[in-house]
């Protein structure tokens, strides 16, 4: 169906918001009075891939454990052309409604798999030509804004891990580079998805 702008009409009121076309007109959400039809939104997707696909990024999540992180974490992953998300650990399979909330149907579109073990996983990515990149903070990291040059490799497994214990330790001895997003405020890091959300864009405009 489609959608518009309405703007209530009473003057101490005039709230603007958008609404699916009804056919006997639309009143203010906010206080009842009757709305007009401002303008239409845009009936068909906006569709500019960013990138072509000359390598890939496969991501790992590393024991998740929100559902809505891992529906946001697909959303995102399918906006910025990943390849593959590897689900660890207690990670929820993005089937679960929590998931299928905040996903928005990109569980449909981008292929997962599930591997108990994220070290296991990781030894054979790596084995097979993969540089594995961690967001994590620790004494090795590198501040997202300090890494000058792009990276050249084919293929990336970036890995993201739990929201309060982060990855699995063993990961950061297997990792090519470690990454974090400096923090300007009084929270020491960002909620798990955002994070995932500025370093894998990071990394599809820089490689």
């Amino acid at each position: 169906m489609k959608s518009m702008y309405y703007q209530c009409q009473r003057p101490t009121c005039r709230f603007r918001f958008p609404a699916v076309v009804v056919s006997a007109g639309y009143f203010c959400p906010k206080c009842g009075a009757p709305a007009t039809q401002i303008a239409d939104l845009p009936s068909s997707p906006w569709e500019k891939p960013i990138r072509s696909k000359q390598f890939t990024i496969s991501v790992l999540l590393d024991n998740i454990r929100s559902a809505h992180n891992v529906g946001s974490i697909f959303r995102t992953a399918d906006g910025a052309g990943v390849t593959e998300i590897i689900l660890c650990g207690i990670t929820p399979a993005p089937d679960h409604p929590g998931a299928r909330k905040t996903s928005l149907g990109a569980e449909m579109s981008i292929p997962w798999k599930q591997a108990w073990n994220s070290v296991d996983i990781c030894r054979e990515y790596k084995a097979n030509g993969f540089h594995l990149i961690i967001l994590e903070k620790s004494p090795e990291a590198i501040a997202l804004p300090e890494i000058k040059n792009g990276f050249t490799h084919s293929k990336i497994l970036l890995a993201v891990g739990n929201e309060n214990t982060g990855v699995d330790p063993a990961l950061l001895e297997l990792a090519d580079k470690i990454m974090y997003i400096p923090m300007a405020g009084k929270k020491e890091s960002l909620n798990v998805s955002v994070a995932f959300g500025i370093c894998v864009y990071w990394l599809v405009l820089h490689s």
